[in-house]
C-alpha cells in the first residue's frame, strides 16, 4: 500500500511539471499571425493554485518555482519576479489550505481571485519602479479577468481529469504526514 501512495504521489509531482510545460510549449506556438487585442489566461498559475489548494504535497515549491521560472524565460517576462510572486502567493494558499477544506468553492474561487489581484498588482508596482517595460494596463487586466473565469474550469479538469481531490479531514500522506 505505501508503495501505492509513493507511486501516486511521484507521479501526480511529475504530471504537474509535465502538464506545466505542455501549456507552455502551447502558449508558445504561432497560432495566431496578426497581433490579438485580448490576452487568454495563465493557466500554469491557475493549475498551480488548484493543485496546491487541493493536495499541497502534489506540488513542492520547487517544482513551482522551476515551473513558473521556465515560463517566465521561454514567455520573455522578467526572469524570476513573477516565479517569486507566485511562490509566495502558493505558500500563502498552501498554509490557507486546511482552513478552505470544508468552505465551499466559492470562498475557495474568492481566495484564488484575491491572491491572483494581489500578485498582478505586486507584478506592476516592481516593474514599474524598476523602470521595466510593461504590457499595457488594459492588457494586464484582461488577462487578469480571464485566468480569474478559467480558474473554475482549471479546477473541474483537474477534478474529472486527473482525479485531484481535496484530502479528507484525518487523512496523511504518503510519507504518514497528516494532511
Amino acid at each position: 500500500m505505501a508503495e501505492h501512495t509513493m507511486t501516486r504521489l511521484w507521479t501526480m509531482r511529475a504530471l504537474f511539471i509535465g502538464l506545466a510545460l505542455v501549456l507552455v510549449l502551447f502558449k508558445l506556438l504561432p497560432l495566431e499571425f496578426t497581433p490579438r487585442r485580448w490576452a487568454g489566461p495563465d493557466l500554469v498559475i491557475c493549475f498551480c493554485f488548484a493543485w496546491v489548494l487541493r493536495r499541497p504535497e502534489y506540488v513542492p515549491v520547487l517544482s513551482i518555482a522551476a515551473v513558473v521560472f521556465f515560463s517566465d524565460l521561454m514567455l520573455q517576462r522578467p526572469p524570476g519576479l513573477l516565479a517569486a510572486l507566485v511562490v509566495i502567493a502558493t505558500q500563502n494558499l498552501k498554509s490557507r489550505s486546511a482552513s478552505l477544506r470544508n468552505q465551499p468553492f466559492s470562498v475557495e474561487w474568492l481566495s484564488v481571485t484575491a491572491t491572483l489581484v494581489a500578485i498582478a498588482v505586486a507584478n506592476r508596482i516592481i516593474l514599474a519602479i524598476s523602470i521595466t517595460p510593461q504590457a499595457p494596463f488594459g492588457l494586464s487586466v484582461i488577462e487578469l479577468i480571464t485566468t480569474i473565469l478559467a480558474y473554475p474550469l482549471v479546477m473541474l479538469v483537474s477534478i474529472y481529469g486527473f482525479g485531484l481531490r481535496k484530502s479528507s479531514l484525518g487523512e496523511v500522506n504518503a510519507l504518514g504526514q497528516r494532511l
